[in-house]
């Protein structure tokens, strides 16, 4: 995929978790739960590699929080970026890596799910520490788990859907690479 190309999905996926949050708080019990600046990162990892990846998951709670001062900058936003950014990292790190078939996607997303949500525990330690507050094992599993149960099954059943459509129509690379693979062994 050409740089440039990289680019111009990498701000559409900037620009989808700077506004999906005003579209899921419409839903009022589990709005904050479906973790929508979450998905656009994963699949910018997937779809354009860790670099933009990073970027994307690094910026995109900071825009927001200074455009519309959510979530808040100390703790949520800060702690949020440093997650989000493992998140495009991870995915885009794992799934070059591995093979293109597709229980493998499901490891990439869950390696970075897991690895993101562990950098936003010691995160979170470390600010809620310099706050002069504490930051306890079941604020950490409250934070990363429990809270987020809506958002883990949104992300395991969504995002894995849209990159096998996305090989399937041939728009991702990785697919015709797999394909000419297979028909050579």
């Amino acid at each position: 995929m050409k740089q440039t190309k990289k680019l111009v999905l990498s701000a559409f996926f900037m620009a989808l978790g700077i506004v999906l949050p005003f579209l899921t708080g419409q839903i009022q019990q589990i709005g904050s739960m479906l973790l929508p600046m979450h998905i656009p990162v994963l699949l910018c990892g997937f779809i354009c590699g860790w670099p933009y990846g990073l970027v994307v998951g690094l910026l995109t709670p900071l825009l927001r929080s200074f455009m519309f001062g959510m979530p808040p900058i100390m703790p949520t936003a800060v702690a949020m970026a440093v997650e989000l950014a493992v998140y495009g990292l991870v995915t885009g790190i794992l799934y070059s890596k591995l093979p293109k078939k597709i229980p493998y996607i499901y490891v990439s997303l869950l390696g970075a799910m897991i690895a993101g949500r562990v950098a936003w525990g010691i995160v979170s330690i470390a600010l809620y520490g310099f706050m002069g507050n504490r930051f306890s094992m079941a604020i950490f599993l409250s934070g990363a788990f429990l809270n987020a149960i809506p958002g883990i099954i949104l992300q395991i059943i969504l995002i894995p859907a849209i990159i096998i459509a996305l090989r399937k129509a041939r728009v991702l690379n990785d697919y015709e690479d797999t394909e000419k693979n297979s028909q050579h062994h």
